[in-house]
């Protein structure tokens, strides 16, 4: 076969399945060519859309004046917007012919590259965009059940002390009692009337009724306290479900969480568990006997004898008053909340797992390209399978084929007279005699 037949070697095929396999591989081709304005008509909508939304995002982390921030933003979204289109028309435009494993490696490693440097300078801000507002509302309902747990802590700290509040009753009602039955029949020395006895079970009822009355104050100003801190936290919760700027919001929203960290310390502040311990110290350490005052020695005994049983009686409510403000005092201390406000962006990063779906758009607007080049290369390896060696003849124009047949024709008149020639100069004779060469295929005069 000549040289130049090589040129026709996808014409010289027959049967079926070569029929059936150029008009298929024509086909896909046909199909590229057709969308490639469609293509780059998504690559310029995508790459916008990312622009809009960063702008949008990259607006809630710039400072300064409006016209800086807005001249920022739309800087740094513009350039966001051109690398990405760039970005993903290179791998468009080269990938789908690159067939060497190595190179293809290459290149995919370059896609993943610029996928996550896509991702962190455009995709985190889309998410901002699409979900700022939200993450942000999120953020505040948060931080008001923070502070709620917080202000229930406290306030339960605050009334623990009121829980000894019935045993301090008690032992008031016990004391005073005992008075009045040594006062009025002498139930304890045998002798009625107001003396040594009467005088230390009342002083001891007295003391008593005190820390009961402080007790029961304490409880007014706690709850003065709770009702006050209730009202915060309600306008707190307004102020997260009630529409408008979420800006705006956070502002006054910080407003209300400092004045409830004061009515946090302020619950602190007001419990009386100290002062039961104080109390309780002072009827245990300075209990002091009084001197029998009977008008004999029998009655003086007797006194002597009862005022011992009331320091023991008193000594035993101090250890058990002691006890029970110990374990009211080791409880935690609740330190006030600190509240810290976040960005759009930030919230959005801190709260990622809740906006999954948002996070999900804001990068698929970035990526999805990287979708398309795999169809376009998944396309070119079908059309090379079927076309074989000769998938690149295929693009040739009606102009080009007819040029490389005139070539070839021109190839094999030219291979023609190289034969003619060679055969002359083989069949010449040394010495040439009168009778001419007869060349095969030409005529004789």
């Amino acid at each position: 076969m000549a040289k130049g037949d090589s040129l026709g070697t996808l014409f010289l095929n027959s049967g079926p399945v070569a029929s059936m396999s150029l008009s298929q591989s024509y086909m896909l081709r046909g199909q590229i060519t057709r969308l490639e304005t469609t293509t780059q008509v998504t690559l310029s909508v995508l790459a916008l859309g990312s622009g809009v939304f960063t702008y949008l995002g990259v607006r809630e982390l710039l400072d300064g004046s409006p016209t800086t921030v807005f001249l920022g933003a739309v800087i740094y979204s513009a350039a966001v917007s051109v690398a990405i289109y760039a970005f993903w028309s290179y791998l468009m435009r080269f990938m789908p012919h690159v067939r060497q494993a190595g190179s293809r490696r290459m290149l995919y490693l370059a896609m993943a590259m610029g996928a996550g440097m896509i991702m962190a300078m455009s995709s985190w801000l889309n998410a901002s965009a699409l979900a700022g507002s939200a993450a942000l509302e999120l953020h505040l309902a948060n931080t008001t059940e923070d502070y709620q747990q917080r202000f229930n802590a406290a306030n339960e700290n605050a009334l623990a002390a009121q829980s000894l509040l019935p045993d301090i009753q008690l032992a008031a009602q016990r004391f005073s009692g005992l008075a009045d039955l040594e006062r009025s029949t002498g139930g304890l020395t045998g002798t009625s009337g107001s003396g040594t006895v009467v005088q230390l079970l009342s002083q001891m009822s007295a003391q008593l009724g005190g820390l009961q009355q402080e007790i029961e104050e304490s409880r007014t100003a706690v709850q003065a306290i709770f009702d006050e801190g209730g009202k915060r936290l309600a306008r707190m919760r307004e102020l997260v479900s009630s529409s408008g700027p979420i800006a705006e919001r956070s502002n006054a929203y910080a407003e209300e969480a400092v004045k409830l960290s004061g009515l946090i310390t302020a619950l602190q502040q007001t419990s009386v568990a100290p002062a039961v311990k104080r109390a309780a110290a002072d009827l245990g350490q300075t209990f002091i006997a009084p001197a029998a005052d009977g008008a004999d020695i029998a009655l003086q005994n007797r006194q002597s004898a009862v005022v011992g049983q009331v320091e023991a009686a008193v000594k035993a409510q101090s250890v058990a008053l002691a006890a029970a403000a110990d374990e009211i005092l080791a409880r935690p201390v609740i330190e006030p909340m600190r509240f810290t406000p976040l960005s759009a962006p930030e919230a959005v990063i801190r709260y990622a797992g809740d906006f999954l779906p948002s996070w999900a758009g804001a990068i698929a607007i970035d990526l999805v390209p990287g979708v398309l080049i795999f169809i376009l290369c998944i396309v070119q390896d079908v059309i090379r399978r079927e076309d074989g060696e000769e998938a690149d003849n295929a693009d040739m124009s009606a102009g080009d084929l007819m040029r490389a047949l005139r070539i070839a024709r021109r190839l094999r008149e030219a291979d023609g007279a190289v034969e003619v020639e060679d055969f002359v100069q083989q069949n010449q004779p040394a010495h040439p005699g009168p009778y001419p060469v007869t060349v095969p295929g030409q005529r004789t005069a």
